[in-house]
């Protein structure tokens, strides 16, 4: 059920008054765990069975971690579900690699017939219910002793299918406490909710028509054309995943439960090392503390810190799909995060600070943000490119000199002409521009005292009717969101 859809509309009032109505911790858990089964049959109710082999092993695994033969029981966890995880998720890709090599090989063998459909959001209560057992295994928490509580934890259906990934110590005390209906957490939910529509429906939606007819035709664009579509695509999974975590966590907000935020500004990082502590929050710090820590994370030698870098890199382009487009951005990203490393063991040997102008710090923060946006955008094109051959051909012909003397924009606008979706490319970067300025002031704390004093309502009501209009105009055609296929 995707958040901007009749169904929705229909499925969040009737779940909150439902919700609301009813009295009691378990009466109102009880409510969200058959809402949150709900959600998720609405795509196929055939893999709530999965959530519910996950559940019930990790309810009786995390029971038992208390007594003897504890570590059977996180192996058992481990090995269920990182099994189905592997079988839906990468049976298929590593099936078809096998039979690409033999076959260029000049063995020939026959392709795989199955075809295994990939379980929406599996990736996300996968790694949510396994920091669970680990956490127990570790005594870090206390097992749940109440199944409602715990199979409401794992399915919470805001942030379900697509995070963030709540850590049981900070999501499970919520649901077993009494919550209680607070108009504080209402209106701000709603007003979430109406910022992440904002991000998804106005800038998301829109970039990718215009990121589909660049990459789409990037055999015959120039440069300076798909230069446009690396970053339109930078702003397109952006708005739409961090979208996606806005409604995510207004609408949990409306029944009383806070969801860990998942992006800081991410785009305003100044090194790669700082994007990632802004970038995917819950996804980060699990790969940090149950994958780098473990590995030995950054202590030891160099050589050990690296590989562990480059492992956890790997990792979570793994983790994104089963392509080889996702090993490829996980290399470009370890590639890029190496100097940090680096950088970071040279401070620690040379303590002194560096004296530096005050008038030269704020020029040195732009050139390092815009620095690290390239970057990060450039590495973007293979997560977003249909293959490796696609992702080398698009940075082939991007940085081909000669290229950048020819036009091929006759050619491009008349493909944006024929499809009637295409907003003008100028209102694209200015919606753009309009979001960087929003979340650039987002931290000044005197803009955000007027936007909530009553000399603000009159401007504040037609931004949120403007996002409301836009999502109503949409929502008949709704479309899906990009994290929602990991």
């Amino acid at each position: 059920m995707l958040f901007q859809s009749y169904a929705f509309l229909l499925f969040l009032p009737a779940t909150f008054l439902l919700h609301w109505i009813l009295r009691g911790r378990n009466w109102r858990n009880a409510v969200l765990l058959f809402a949150s089964y709900f959600f998720y049959a609405w795509w196929d109710w055939r893999f709530l069975s999965l959530i519910l082999i996950s559940t019930a092993v990790d309810y009786f695994a995390g029971r038992n971690m208390q007594k003897a033969g504890k570590k059977n029981w996180l192996i058992l966890s481990i090995l269920v579900n990182l099994g189905i995880l592997g079988f839906f998720k990468y049976s298929g890709f590593f099936l078809d690699s096998w039979y690409q090599l033999w076959n260029s090989l000049g063995l020939q063998m026959s392709k795989p017939l199955w075809n295994v459909v990939l379980p929406v959001g599996i990736s996300f209560y996968t790694f949510q219910t396994l920091s669970y057992t680990i956490d127990c295994y570790y005594r870090r928490i206390e097992p749940v002793q109440n199944l409602l509580t715990f199979a409401s934890f794992v399915s919470f259906f805001p942030q379900l299918v697509a995070g963030p990934i709540e850590r049981a110590s900070h999501l499970i005390p919520q649901i077993a406490n009494e919550r209680f209906l607070n108009f504080n957490n209402f209106r701000k939910g709603i007003r979430l909710m109406l910022i992440g529509f904002m991000k998804k429906v106005l800038i998301a939606d829109t970039c990718a028509i215009w990121v589909d007819l660049i990459f789409g035709n990037s055999d015959q664009l120039t440069p300076p054309i798909l230069l446009v579509g690396a970053i339109l695509f930078s702003f397109q999974i952006y708005c739409d995943f961090s979208g996606y975590t806005d409604i995510a966590r207004g609408t949990a907000r409306l029944f009383s439960i806070d969801l860990s935020a998942n992006f800081n500004r991410p785009y305003f990082a100044r090194n790669i090392g700082e994007f990632w502590r802004r970038w995917h929050i819950s996804l980060t710090t699990w790969f940090r503390d149950y994958v780098y820590i473990p590995l030995g994370g950054g202590y030891g030698s160099i050589l050990r810190t690296l590989s562990n870098v480059i492992i956890v890199f790997l990792v979570s382009g793994l983790w994104h799909g089963a392509n080889w487009t996702f090993l490829l951005w996980g290399v470009l990203h370890a590639t890029l995060y190496i100097p940090t490393v680096l950088r970071r063991r040279l401070k620690e040997k040379n303590s002194r600070p560096k004296i530096e102008p005050v008038a030269y710090i704020p020029v040195r923060k732009l050139f390092q943000t815009l620095f690290t946006f390239g970057l990060v955008t450039l590495a973007w094109i293979p997560f977003r490119a249909d293959n490796v051959a696609h992702a080398f051909q698009y940075f082939h012909r991007l940085f081909d000199t000669a290229l950048w003397k020819q036009s091929s924009w006759s050619m491009f606008t008349s493909l944006a002409t024929n499809d009637p979706k295409a907003v003008p490319l100028h209102f694209v970067f200015l919606m753009i521009f309009g979001l960087v300025i929003f979340e650039f002031i987002s931290k000044k704390q005197n803009i955000l005292r007027f936007w909530e004093s009553k000399w603000a309502v009159p401007a504040r009501w037609l931004v949120y009717g403007i996002i409301i209009s836009q999502v109503w105009f949409r929502i008949g055609t709704p479309q899906g969101f990009i994290y929602f296929q990991f």
